[in-house]
């Protein structure tokens, strides 16, 4: 597109029967490249014929991939686990995630894809950002200052702490632009004014790894900054940004996202919410149905800004829900198992609770009408798969809160 357009190029636009269809025909390419080249991906999917990856339903019966599988095959398979198409010493950089997690970036421009949400937040050629992610060792400075440099923007890169040294760079150097975490640069311009440096050169923001509250904005907003959010994470780089109607996180175009229920790998319908998993189409490091850990929920309709991609409402807590019970660790994909049993029960939330000094769990279970003969099943189950007892109520259809949740542990901390 051109420096005029709003747009970062035409596949935002895409009607979204052809950004369908053209993006089952790469997950198809994706899924046959990543056992051809990741001998982890050729073992997990052995029994897998790319062929026959038709459509989203098809590509949704594959295996889920999880950042603990990542940690352990790591510590298998060094120093990749088998997930990479290429040697290590084939990348440009070596990154680490807690866990520790290992990443690693190929010597190509916007790697990360991040110049597509820098864009959308108005940083363009000439522009100087000041990146206040951390450089060490983890990736975050790495994902924004790759998407910046895509763009033709210099970078100063900042880091982490030390305050009024940044300010004082900011008040010498001139950034126009921001990179960070946003409570950091309200830090920065609260220490600016103390220090009696003018920062006023920062007009916009990319900000992420922590939540912009609508009163944040507001006041960065009123110091003349206009700030734009996005969702990435180490492991995959950028997965949604937001655009100039800042409603909602319109999903990238070079990846694929499926909302699933917490605990397995299967869909979500539209409007609920569950675990965000992603497939990048990224030939170098191909994570096929990567877990995020992370609940949002899709949004209905397109952006109003044009952009014609689905959108996610944005970070709405965590889906691992593990939690231990009378001793015994129980988890939503155990939930998961026993609703998989009963075909009556719609869904399904274990609530974890304290009376008379002892653990006590129930399964609220969402049907059309049970019985004491289904509830006596359903317990038994839940018994058999968890190892620890509990009680079943039945409620109504579409009771439940929709906020993701498969284990409510109301239990008091501390």
């Amino acid at each position: 597109m051109s420096k005029e357009s709003p747009y970062f190029d035409a596949r935002e636009m895409r009607d979204p029967g052809v950004r369908e269809a053209e993006t089952v025909a790469a997950l198809r390419g994706q899924v046959a490249h990543a056992k051809a080249k990741a001998p982890a991906f050729a073992k997990l999917l052995a029994g897998v014929e790319p062929s026959a990856i038709i459509d989203r339903a098809a590509f949704a019966r594959l295996p889920v991939l999880r950042k603990a599988d990542l940690t352990e095959m790591q510590r298998r398979d060094p120093p990749l686990g088998g997930l990479a198409t290429g040697p290590a010493a084939g990348y440009a950089l070596l990154i680490s995630s807690p866990g520790p997690i290992y990443e690693p970036e190929a010597d190509r421009a916007n790697y990360w894809r991040m110049a597509r949400a820098l864009y959308a937040a108005g940083f363009r050629r000439g522009d100087i950002v000041h990146n206040s992610f951390s450089y060490h060792l983890s990736p975050g400075a790495w994902i924004m200052q790759s998407g910046a440099r895509a763009l033709g923007c210099a970078v100063i890169p900042a880091g982490v702490g030390n305050t009024e040294q940044q300010v004082n760079v900011i008040g010498h150097l001139r950034p126009t632009a921001y990179a960070g975490v946003p409570d950091f640069l309200k830090v920065l311009l609260d220490k600016a004014k103390e220090l009696a440096v003018d920062v006023s050169s920062i007009k916009k923001a990319m900000v992420s790894g922590a939540a912009l509250p609508a009163s944040l904005r507001a006041e960065l907003q009123g110091r003349g900054i206009d700030v734009h959010q996005c969702y990435a994470i180490g492991d995959l780089g950028l997965i949604a940004y937001e655009s100039s109607a800042k409603d909602g996180l319109i999903v990238d175009e070079d990846i694929f996202v499926e909302i699933v229920r917490p605990g397995t790998g299967d869909p979500v319908p539209p409007g609920e919410v569950g675990e965000v998993v992603v497939t990048p189409l990224n030939p170098d490091y191909p994570l096929i149905r990567f877990a995020t850990g992370d609940l949002s929920m899709l949004l209905p309709g397109a952006s109003p800004c044009g952009r014609t991609n689905v959108r996610l409402k944005g970070w709405m807590g965590r889906a691992d829900q593990s939690t231990k019970v009378k001793g015994l660790f129980v988890t939503p994909g155990q939930v998961a198992e026993v609703l998989r049993r009963h075909p009556a029960v719609l869904r399904g939330r274990l609530v974890v609770s304290r009376a008379d000094e002892q653990d006590v769990m129930v399964l609220r279970c969402e049907t059309n009408g049970g019985d004491a003969a289904l509830a006596r099943e359903v317990a038994e189950t839940l018994k058999s798969v968890s190892k620890v007892g509990g009680n079943v109520e039945f409620v109504p259809a579409d009771s439940l809160p929709n906020d993701g949740k498969v284990i409510d542990d109301t239990r008091p901390v501390g």
